[in-house]
Parts: C-alpha cells; structure tokens; sequence
C-alpha cells in the first residue's frame, strides 16, 4: 500500500518514530539501530514501509534503505519471527550481517537478537538458505558494470574467507569489508589489508 513515506521527522520514540506528511503524523516502528541516524527532529526523512494487518491492528514498519526492507520481508517469510522478531533481528544486526550469518551458518550471530534462540535461529538459516546467496551480500551500486561487479566480487568473497579462516566471525568479517571501496583493480590480498586495519 506504501512504497515510503517523505515527510518531516517530528518525533523519535524508544522503538518508533512519527513522520508527519500533509498534515498526518504516521507511527512507523524501526529498527532501534538506526535511530541515531536520523536527522534531528524537524528534519526531513525518506522511509520506506512496510504496512503489517492484522484483524485488530494497521502497523507500519520503516526503514532507511530498500535493502532493509527487503530483508525484513524476508524475515518475515521465516516461520516463528513474525514482525518484532524481524525488526528485532535488524536492531542489532545489517541486512548484510544477516546474508553472511544465513550463508556461512553462523548461529551464534543470529542469537543475538532478543527473543531469537539457537533453535530459532537454526529454523531461520534453513529456512532463508536457499534464497540468500553471498553474492547477495556483495552487491554494488545498480550503475555498477557486470565485469566491475564481478570482479570485485570475487576479490571480497576471498578476503570473506581469509578474516573467517584467521577466526573472526562472518558478521565481523562483513562489518569490517562493508565500508571499503572495492574497485575492478582491486585484488583479495589489497582487500584484506584494508579489512584487517578496519578491525583494529
């Protein structure tokens, strides 16, 4: 029904924010993460939505990137997580972070969300495995050439792989590739160092 919602930021509660647009102030729930992201209040703000029913309620979901909500959709899919425990999952954890948990079966990421066990968090890799791929999670910019994207794909999936076999974690290994600016030229070797002086 809602795609997003521009507006101004009017108010920033414990787990919620109200975005008013024409005159309607809209409740959005979100992802306590991204709180401290958001403009001060009285700023402007693009979030894009969700809109969960219920027989006795309308809830709207929000969230800064289109990235996001597709995983909460996601989520969502996932039997047992229903919209809390999705939102829950992306207060403490990126929608990358949980691509790399999902394919590296890293349950112990996973629980680290509240409400979420290790029983839970098993069903969720099963049941998102065969719809996340890693290449997922190293996804560039849509103007980014096929070659450009591959390329440095394939230099990221490497680097992944030698943080994980140098024992760091799949979530800490996505957290410290996340903010580098991998180009075609780049090779896993460049790419690593840069990881590894993210890590200290």
């Amino acid at each position: 029904m809602y795609s997003y919602i521009r507006g101004t930021l009017e108010e920033v509660r414990q787990d919620s924010v109200v975005v008013e647009n024409n005159g309607i102030g809209y409740q959005i729930y979100v992802p306590v993460r991204i709180l401290q992201e958001l403009p001060q209040g009285g700023g402007q703000v693009k979030i894009y939505t969700y809109l969960y029913v219920r027989e006795d309620a309308f809830s709207l979901f929000g969230f800064l990137s289109r990235d996001e909500l597709t995983m909460f959709q996601l989520l969502l899919n996932v039997s047992g997580i229903g919209p809390k425990g999705a939102l829950a999952l992306l207060s403490v954890l990126s929608a990358d972070e949980i691509r790399f948990a999902v394919v590296s079966d890293d349950v112990k990421t996973i629980t680290k969300a509240p409400g979420i066990g290790k029983k839970g968090a098993q069903r969720l890799i099963i049941e998102l495995k065969d719809r996340i791929s890693l290449e997922d999670a190293f996804e560039s910019a849509a103007d980014t050439s096929p070659a450009v994207l591959e390329n440095s794909n394939a230099a990221r999936r490497e680097a992944m792989e030698a943080l994980i076999a140098l024992g760091y974690s799949p979530a800490e290994a996505a957290g410290a590739l996340s903010g580098l600016e991998i180009t075609e030229e780049s090779d896993a070797e460049t790419v690593l160092k840069q990881a590894l002086r993210n890590m200290v």
